[in-house]
């Protein structure tokens, strides 16, 4: 069985491979920038390139194909994130190929803290949140048997790979960033390899459409910033908090229920106790 990876040198997608490997699947990988895990056959691809995209999948032919690649912000951030999720999803499906799509749960507005479901109507608040809804009505059109991922903050945790969020607190502990963290703020934060053998495993089913894997455990922003600290041996003491500012979603608290019975996904806990905890 083969696996394409698209964003195979990001923090998600190179985990991915890792997992895809693990459980048995040859792995390719298309990079832009960066290098490949070693678990794969890397591809120099960049996706907005829809005619390289789709010669890249006819000649690998691959059975799935889990499309982590992504842009944050940036000139390129709604080509990357809309044209290129459109143009897998076309190869994919032209290929025969089962895709994974990954989207986010910042194509939800945030308004109440109550769990989000995936019938839940997408209602972005910002330019990187309508990119992702953007994309997963593209992907959606192209590719109707896809399934549309929405996670959350994705994070390593004790003895795991340090995500750009950890490294972020490492950074104001030591004072070489002056920020505060939104106390009012909520996620639902999931590990990085819990994340990845979900979208392995969701790889090897039919299920189409949305799908929310994230954490079991809401906190906000400020708490998973003290949790880092924590586990990272730094001082929480030197953190500090603040409200969210207008224009960003408040409370993002994905419900994974129909994962749990969908794939068995237990992912773990940011803080040890595993209760809601803002």
């Amino acid at each position: 069985m083969r696996l394409l990876v698209t964003g195979g040198s990001g923090y998600l997608g190179g985990r991915v491979c890792r997992a895809a490997a693990d459980a048995g699947w040859h792995v390719h990988a298309t990079v832009l920038t960066g290098d490949a895990p070693a678990e794969a056959t890397p591809h120099r691809l960049d996706v907005c390139d829809a005619d390289a995209v789709a010669a890249l999948v006819s000649r690998i032919l691959p059975d799935a194909v889990v499309h982590t690649a992504y842009l944050l912000d940036g000139p390129r951030m709604r080509a990357v994130n809309t044209g290129g999720a459109a143009a897998v999803a076309r190869a994919a499906r032209a290929a025969g190929a089962r895709l994974v799509h990954l989207s986010s749960d910042v194509v939800f507005d945030g308004r109440s803290d109550a769990p989000i479901g995936e019938d839940a109507v997408p209602a972005p608040v910002h330019d990187y949140g309508r990119s992702k809804a953007d994309a997963e009505r593209l992907v959606t059109t192209c590719d109707p048997d896809a399934a549309i991922v929405r996670t959350s903050l994705i994070y390593g945790g004790p003895g795991g790979p340090p995500s750009p969020h950890e490294r972020v607190v490492a950074d104001v502990v030591s004072g070489d960033v002056q920020m505060a963290f939104f106390d009012d703020e909520l996620r639902r934060p999931v590990q990085v390899d819990d994340l990845a053998s979900a979208l392995v495993a969701l790889a090897a089913t039919p299920h189409a459409g949305p799908l929310h894997l994230a954490g079991p455990q809401t906190v906000s922003r400020l708490r998973f910033a003290q949790a880092v600290a924590g586990w990272s041996g730094l001082d929480a003491a030197l953190l500090r908090g603040a409200p969210s500012p207008p224009g960003r979603p408040r409370a993002l608290v994905l419900d994974s229920t129909r994962a749990a019975r969908l794939l068995g996904f237990t992912p773990r806990s940011v803080t040890a106790d595993g209760e809601r905890f803002v």
